[in-house]
């Protein structure tokens, strides 16, 4: 494990060995995920994807996530003094990780046009990477282009399960378990954050993209993969059954397979 400072912010990252050659898989958490929340008991998807594909991997959390540095006052009022924001997320906070963070974080690792692996909140950040810089391919699993009621309706139950037991399971994953949470549970459920739409930005994507969603999914519907694939007609779509929101979680070998075959014929 190491952490890489990205304008006085140090940022936790996980490399994972691999083949020279072809291009490395970044992996994109979601929004209360980490480095350590890719794991599952004795097993880690982003090592075994990475096995399959014979490719190197890179895993990383997010600022005020795992083990990276926290938001500075992530409930108080939103401000950008500088290349960070402080204070509660703006609607943009994922265009600012995809375009702002993102291209540093790359550099920092020597990373070029990378496969983006991103789940939910990290899916979202990959679509909107992909669509203004070079990527080798995306695999976008849940994404979220636009906000839907029963996004709305699943995160508000998450902040009462806060109170009762949700807290003291991400504290395992999380130093600052408050500034994961918060930052994540606040934005989405502002008003402000009701108008985010991205899907006319999917349309400038021209890599290869593969798009994963349960079909028992409590944070989105199909149409979440539907109007991508307005946007994005060369896209891929593989529909999981007996899979909610976390398709590594609840069919990882299936995944697996389909996201190696996938990357299969790519440089």
């Amino acid at each position: 494990m190491q952490r890489i400072d990205i304008h006085g912010v140090a940022l936790e990252v996980e490399r994972i060995d691999g083949p020279a050659g072809r291009a490395p898989l970044l992996f994109l958490h979601e929004g209360l995920g980490s480095v350590s929340m890719w794991r599952q008991r004795d097993r880690s998807w982003p090592h075994e994807l990475c096995a399959a594909t014979g490719r190197s991997g890179v895993v990383y959390s997010r600022r005020g996530y795992g083990r990276s540095d926290p938001v500075p006052d992530v409930r108080g009022a939103p401000g950008a003094p500088g290349f960070w924001t402080v204070g509660q997320h703006g609607p943009d906070y994922m265009h600012r990780e995809a375009l702002s963070v993102l291209p540093l974080l790359l550099a920092a690792l020597d990373l070029r046009q990378p496969v983006l692996v991103g789940h939910s909140d990290g899916a979202t950040i990959a679509l909107l990477h992909a669509a203004s810089h070079a990527v080798t391919a995306t695999v976008a699993m849940a994404p979220h282009v636009f906000v839907e009621d029963v996004a709305i309706q699943a995160i508000t139950a998450a902040r009462e399960a806060f109170g009762s037991g949700l807290r003291e399971r991400l504290a395992r994953h999380h130093a600052d378990v408050e500034n994961a949470f918060w930052q994540w549970n606040d934005v989405w459920l502002s008003d402000a954050f009701r108008a985010f739409d991205i899907r006319a930005t999917c349309s400038r994507i021209g890599s290869p993209l593969m798009l994963v969603q349960g079909r028992q999914d409590e944070y989105g519907t199909l149409e979440q993969l539907r109007a991508i694939e307005r946007q994005v007609p060369q896209a891929m779509t593989l529909e999981l059954e007996a899979c909610g929101h976390s398709p590594h979680r609840d069919q990882p070998e299936a995944l697996t397979r389909a996201v190696t075959a996938f990357l299969a014929p790519l440089p």
